[in-house]
């Protein structure tokens, strides 16, 4: 079976979690805690980094972005990284904005801060990240709302990589309720448009040790 080493409220992890359900692709997870640096799996990936996909044939992939990239070329149907040069080129631009961008500006800031710091025992919340996580995330959703008001998915006509990306990060944000649906209705209705998809039961069933989420974490109409 199709093996996907992971940690559930890791963004990168989610995105391929979504791209392997959007395409009907079966696998199994594994939780993988990177900083007990198991050395079977530093064998995998030398990186210590989650996602990593292990194929059925033995083909070991790290990376989220290679996973979904190896995943639109060996299972086309559908495509989620767009069918034209253009569209691929916007998808990939997004990506990056949010694995990169979002990630590091807020991502960083808010969901390691809160979460990943106490798991891995390493003290508390910085107070200065998170006041700098959420006033990035103003800006971010700002910019995420004028893509959903113009564009009928995030990157253009079909839904792709782009918007799982960037539910990716909201889901794991919102599982500690660090988002502010409120003030941003246009992004609040796209992410309802993706959490309703079935490909998202899976993301809205996790739930993490000692960590609970808010109350309309897994409600498709908030």
């Amino acid at each position: 079976m199709r093996l996907l080493h992971h940690l559930p409220l890791s963004p990168y992890c989610r995105k391929v979690r979504l791209a392997l359900a959007e395409k009907h692709i079966p696998f199994e997870t594994v939780v993988e805690k990177v900083w007990d640096r198991r050395e079977a799996f530093l064998a995998m990936n030398p990186a210590c980094t989650v996602p990593v996909l292990v194929e059925e044939n033995g083909l070991v992939i790290p990376d989220s972005n290679a996973i979904c990239e190896y995943l639109d070329e060996a299972y086309p149907d559908p495509p989620l990284m767009g069918r034209t040069l253009a569209e691929r080129c916007e998808v990939r631009r997004l990506v990056a904005w949010f694995d990169q961008k979002f990630g590091n500006e807020v991502t960083a800031n808010l969901l390691t801060e809160r979460t990943m710091k106490r798991l891995m025992g390493r003290g508390h919340p910085e107070a200065a990240s998170l006041r700098a996580g959420y006033q990035n995330l103003r800006g971010h959703l700002d910019y995420l709302g004028w893509l959903a008001e113009t564009r009928p998915w995030l990157a253009g006509r079909e839904l792709s990589i782009a918007d799982l990306a960037a539910a990716a990060h909201l889901s794991s944000l919102d599982y500690i309720g660090d988002v502010d649906w409120v003030a941003h209705d246009a992004v609040k209705h796209w992410y309802a448009r993706v959490k309703s998809r079935p490909s998202f039961r899976t993301i809205l069933a996790d739930r993490v040790p000692d960590l609970t989420p808010v109350a309309h974490y897994a409600d498709l109409d908030f």
